[in-house]
């Protein structure tokens, strides 16, 4: 059957609908969950079961609705089980498993998942190999499956993954051997670059911060009684460049001294030696958008533009920050991971830059580029303003998701 024009909306809504399905049942009715977490020098993770399957295996009340309070009254007989039905071991011997505080997972729609937090005590070393023996409500539910997950793993290339499954336990498959040494330093850091550069390209106010620095690259500001054209009502007259690579180089330094601004903040900030609220940190970052844009239509610092992206990224910076903590990179690695994301942040940057820099450097001739610099930093600013009420106030404005769908 030849798929028509007029039915590719129709097939891209039921695209959009399995995908949702799928990524709604990430949590599994008949699975509990086991993650793993490897660091430098020591092994955490956690277990996730519903009420329901908690409910089975200790034979408690617990309601869909989880309750922190409730919860915490079977904590002992939680902890019993599991501890019971779980084991780790390597050629070091074997771990004791150190529970600490409990948290619930919120899946909305789904089933609520308990999350029971432990480290592994008695290591000295990360092993080659871990056993792991999980045998965790197999008695009670023949179809039920244990889903086991390395979260996080630096030498690995790992961070923050909760798709990617390394063993399944099942009823008379409880013991497995899972390999801690399918990765290097090298696998760990070229990861982070990758995760800097993935981070500038769905960060859409760093590319537009950046986009905003970039629409004046192929034009220069003159006095307008310097430049030999009719009379302007403006003081200054944009006049397009004449040579690619000094223009290329110019945007690149600009690129640069934001690069060297937001690594020096990121630093800082990850090394907890200098920390800022998160709402005036995401503010000043959607503000900096309009003030580069506005820069465009009235000279602020004329032929000074690092400047703008040197001081303003200092807080982008701090936005980064935010990534590698989500990400719970401090302290593991510490140098290798700055080094790494802001590497590839800054080689996201160049990359949007080739993209966009020789298309812009083609059109600078045209009589309506002027018109499309001013009014596209218009529409910058409007967007950048939009985001600063809403990040500064904790509002929504409702037109932000029709925005970010032009996006």
């Amino acid at each position: 059957m030849k798929l028509q024009f007029k039915q590719l909306p129709f097939f891209l809504f039921l695209a959009l609908f399995f995908l949702f399905i799928a990524k709604a049942e990430a949590h599994h009715p008949d699975q509990s969950y086991l993650y793993l977490r490897i660091y430098k020098d020591a092994i955490g993770g956690r277990f996730e079961l519903t009420a329901k399957d908690i409910n089975r295996a200790i034979g408690s009340n617990l309601d869909d609705d989880l309750i922190m309070e409730n919860l915490k009254k079977v904590l002992p007989q939680i902890y019993e089980y599991l501890l019971n039905r779980s084991g780790f071991k390597s050629v070091e011997g074997d771990y004791t498993v150190r529970f600490t505080e409990p948290t619930i997972l919120d899946l909305e729609e789904m089933e609520d998942f308990v999350r029971f937090h432990f480290e592994l005590d008695n290591v000295t070393s990360i092993p080659d190999e871990l056993d792991i023996y999980y045998n965790v409500l197999f008695d009670q539910n023949k179809t039920h499956s244990g889903i086991q997950i390395v979260e996080y793993n630096w030498k690995a290339g790992v961070f923050d993954n909760e798709a990617r499954l390394s063993l399944v336990f099942e009823k008379g498959n409880t013991r497995q051997t899972l390999s801690l040494t399918d990765g290097s330093l090298w696998v760990g850091f070229t990861a982070l670059v990758k995760q800097g550069m993935y981070h500038i390209w769905i960060g859409i106010d760093h590319i537009l911060f950046v986009l905003a620095l970039i629409l004046p690259s192929v034009v220069r500001r003159r006095k307008a009684e310097q430049v030999p054209v009719p009379k302007s009502s403006s003081s200054f007259i944009w006049m397009p460049v004449d040579r690619f690579k000094p223009a290329f180089l110019y945007i690149v330094k600009i690129i640069t001294f934001f690069t060297i601004a937001h690594s020096i903040t990121l630093a800082l900030a990850a090394l907890g030696i200098v920390n800022l609220p998160s709402r005036m940190v995401e503010s000043i970052i959607a503000f900096s958008i309009a003030i580069a844009a506005f820069h465009n239509i009235r000279p602020i610092l004329l032929s000074k533009e690092w400047m703008i992206a040197f001081g303003f990224g200092l807080f982008h910076g701090f936005g980064f920050a935010s990534v590698l903590g989500e990400k719970g990179l401090s302290g593991d690695y510490m140098v290798l991971s700055l080094f790494g994301f802001n590497l590839g942040v800054e080689i996201g940057q160049l990359l949007i830059v080739a993209a966009i820099f020789p298309v812009l450097f083609l059109i600078r001739k045209s009589k309506w580029y002027p018109v499309f610099l001013k009014y596209g930093s218009v529409l910058l600013i409007f967007i950048a303003l939009h985001w600063t009420i809403e990040r500064a106030l904790g509002v929504n404005l409702r037109i932000g998701d029709f925005i970010m769908n032009l996006f």
